[in-house]
């Protein structure tokens, strides 16, 4: 894929095999194998998924500097029974055991996460309503994680606090006068040298906070944790009198209630679960030789 974050991969794989290798580096394989040794193998899908993150096998390869060729057998995005080859190793043995437990960390967790926006994906599915990512992801793994949200068909929020305006209920909370918070929020995001370039979305827990928030028109506005009928109730709130706004619905989203919020006719549902819960796809690697 062309949009595969490579130097964020590069940076966390550096990192993945310094804690690995140490200073002595691995002494297994190095007692063990044959120096001359050469070897085959091919990692598979143990269990069905779509799976993420194959361009990690040759970067984990190039960083322990290994004559291995790599072969992909699918792409990204891919959805994958159990069994599904997704790419054979070739070359020193020594170097495939060596890369074989950083390559596969990332392919089962970007798998993982994956695997599960495509089941919130293809829960809203025929909805007008777009899956959306936050920032609920893990340390330094953003890019990579925000990446395999969308080979799960997802789509990404904001990367991070300096590409996007989000006021939430802390930054409101914060203004000087709480009777007007919301419009005040708002006027000083536009008014702001940093910010009024980004778009701008103002988190509210109130049908009144809403009504507040439409006579200023921001680009979207987050409705958190309310029921579907106050999320029918703010879409017909926002038809009549802001047509333009975006509505995103966030907060008490799982797989059992994402049809039924994307059903009340909100445009966007944010989910942090997609990045902060996804269970890591069983992936394994086989040697054939």
């Amino acid at each position: 894929m062309t949009d595969f974050p490579t130097d964020a991969a590069n940076a966390l794989i550096a990192l993945a095999l310094a804690e690995d290798l140490g200073e002595a580096g691995d002494v297994t394989s190095l007692s063990t194998i044959p120096a001359d040794r050469a070897g085959r193998a091919t990692f598979a899908v143990r269990t069905p998924g779509v799976v993420c993150g194959l361009p990690v096998i040759a970067l984990v390869l190039g960083q322990l500097h290994a004559a291995v060729a790599v072969t992909l057998h699918v792409a990204d995005g891919t959805p994958c029974e159990r069994g599904t080859r997704l790419a054979t190793v070739e070359g020193p043995l020594r170097a495939i055991l060596t890369a074989e437990r950083t390559a596969l960390n990332f392919l089962q967790r970007l798998s993982g996460v994956a695997t599960l926006t495509r089941k919130y994906v293809d829960a809203v599915a025929g909805l007008p309503v777009a899956l959306l990512d936050t920032r609920k992801t893990t340390p330094g793994w953003r890019l990579l994680e925000k990446y395999a949200v969308r080979r799960g068909g997802g789509t990404n929020h904001r990367v991070g606090l300096y590409d996007g305006v989000l006021i939430k209920d802390n930054h409101l909370a914060g203004m000087p006068d709480p009777r007007t918070a919301v419009t005040d929020a708002i006027a000083a995001a536009r008014s702001h040298p940093a910010s009024r370039h980004l778009p701008i979305e103002v988190e509210v827990d109130t049908l009144d906070q809403l009504d507040e928030a439409l006579a200023s028109r921001p680009a979207i506005v987050l409705l958190d944790n309310m029921t579907n009928e106050q999320l029918r109730d703010a879409v017909a709130r926002r038809n009549a009198v802001a047509p333009g706004v975006l509505l995103e619905a966030s907060g008490g989203v799982n797989l059992a209630t994402v049809r039924g919020i994307a059903e009340t006719g909100v445009e966007r549902i944010s989910v942090g679960a997609i990045t902060h819960s996804a269970t890591a796809l069983d992936i394994g690697l086989d040697y054939d030789s």
